[in-house]
């Protein structure tokens, strides 16, 4: 983090912490240069991030103040904010960079271990695919798609108790793209999106890239989704759709239940608000029986779900899909206007696969494999991690959040770690206005080893550092 950056950061804490209120004055451009021994320049550009943030406004020959709706968004006591515009970008690059160096303990991930998935059975199934693939399907298997995969992605939500037409499912290049193009095809630029808080970082960037302007619904670890907030929210803003994670949320791997499921789709039907319910996570549940998304109860054809074998079959194939719903005709034209098709063999070998490789029982496998880290993750963090740290209990995927009971700085956290081989997702990855700053997200999607074990008690060292530790 650049020091601009990490003095944002510091006033920024102010701000949500309430020590600064809404309306009063900011330190002079003079003041923060001989507060902190920074360059005007550097003073200048931290000012600029608090006022992409939303946190600050400028006033001419006056100064700055902080702004009238800024809201606390720390932590667990989040409150829907106000709306934003989100500068994330920079941040999740810098930090998914750093975890890119070889031999990294990858605690912050956001894939499972390569591993864990059938590659040998699902080669054989692409192998036959490329042999006996028409000609024609080059031409035919444009938008929506391969018909046999999307029918056996139709017998997938049978299997949920959900009748689903395969001429409402879109084949894209993973669930991201998917998520994308229903976000382009319900919103225009300057519209106001809500997502949640902490919430995946992806849909942040899309909301940035768009133009588009975030409100923050806060995410309990315990109970997910604030649906009181998000009453709020829709009342105050002209809320053009929502992007959440009904299932196994990334970062905190809460689930709402179904009765919550249920009371959300009625909420936005009252206000007739499309919502984007990415489940990518879904099939990787521990419980046998368990809660199906969101669009098991819409009757209005408002929820675009969004899934992918990405995270349960093949994470380098790049296959997803969206059933959009009354929207898929709109998101079937995008996917023309943009990469017009995902991979034709490729899509036509996972289709093999779905209907002769025994996808049920590599799902069992990978549900018992993901179930046994998770305890063991949990294990490490009793036995190493400070006494008051919360995390979440995640019933299926492999994501778990970590909050920790003092003032961590968890940017400070990651560039340690990093220095010691070991990656972890800080909290402000996940919120458009940089807020979390105390929690990290732990990927606990590969098999557990000695390594992993010392990277957690390494962790606990590095929170007694004092750089960690700066915000106490």
């Amino acid at each position: 983090m650049t020091r601009y950056e990490r003095l944002a950061q510091g006033m920024a804490a102010e701000i949500r912490s309430g020590n600064l209120k809404p309306g009063s004055r900011m330190p002079s451009l003079r003041q923060i240069i001989a507060q902190h021994g920074v360059s005007q320049s550097t003073a200048a550009r931290a000012y600029y991030l608090l006022e992409q943030w939303g946190l600050v406004r400028a006033e001419e020959r006056s100064g700055y103040f902080v702004a009238p709706l800024a809201k606390a968004a720390h932590g667990d006591s989040a409150n829907a904010s106000e709306t934003a515009i989100v500068d994330i970008s920079e941040l999740v690059f810098s930090v998914l960079d750093a975890a890119k160096r070889p031999g990294i303990v990858p605690l912050g991930s956001a894939f499972p271990s390569p591993l864990l998935f059938p590659m040998a059975r699902l080669a054989k199934s692409l192998g036959q695919a490329a042999r006996s693939v028409s000609p024609w399907s080059t031409v035919v298997d444009l938008p929506p798609g391969n018909e046999s995969l999307r029918r056996q992605i139709a017998l997938r939500y049978m299997r949920m108790g959900i009748s689903q037409p395969a001429e409402e499912i879109v084949v894209t290049n993973g669930a991201l793209e998917a998520l994308n193009l229903c976000l382009m095809a319900v919103t225009q630029p300057g519209d106001v999106v809500a997502v949640e808080s902490p919430g995946f970082y992806a849909a942040l960037q899309a909301i940035e890239r768009l133009g588009l302007r975030a409100v923050e619904i806060p995410v309990d670890g315990a109970s997910g989704l604030d649906l009181d907030a998000l009453a709020h929210a829709l009342e105050r803003h002209p809320i053009r759709a929502c992007w959440f994670m009904t299932n196994f949320q990334n970062p905190t791997g809460v689930t709402l239940c179904a009765a919550k499921k249920q009371a959300l789709v009625e909420l936005l039907a009252r206000h007739d608000v499309p919502l984007i319910e990415d489940d990518v996570y879904g099939e990787l549940h521990y419980a046998p029986n368990y809660s199906p998304p969101a669009l098991a109860f819409d009757r209005h054809g408002l929820v675009m779900h969004c899934g992918s074998f990405s995270k349960t079959l093949a994470p380098g194939y790049r296959v997803g899909w969206a059933s959009a719903g009354r929207f898929a005709a709109r998101v079937q034209r995008l996917k023309l206007m943009t990469t017009l098709s995902a991979s034709i063999p490729v899509q036509a070998g996972i289709a093999d696969y779905l209907e002769h490789g025994g996808y049920e029982r590599h799902l069992k496998k990978i549900r018992l494999a993901m179930q046994a880290q998770r305890d063991a993750m949990l294990g490490a963090i009793a036995r190493w991690l400070p006494e008051g740290t919360r995390h979440t209990n995640p019933q299926g995927g492999y994501f778990l959040w970590l909050t920790f009971p003092a003032r961590i700085d968890a940017m400070a956290l990651h560039r340690l770690a990093i220095e010691r081989g070991i990656s972890v997702a800080p909290g402000p990855l996940f919120s458009a206005t940089h807020g979390f700053e105390n929690c990290i997200r732990l990927n606990y999607g590969h098999p557990w080893s000695a390594r992993i074990d010392d990277a957690i008690r390494t962790l606990a060292e590095l929170l007694a550092h004092p750089e960690v530790r700066a915000r106490d």
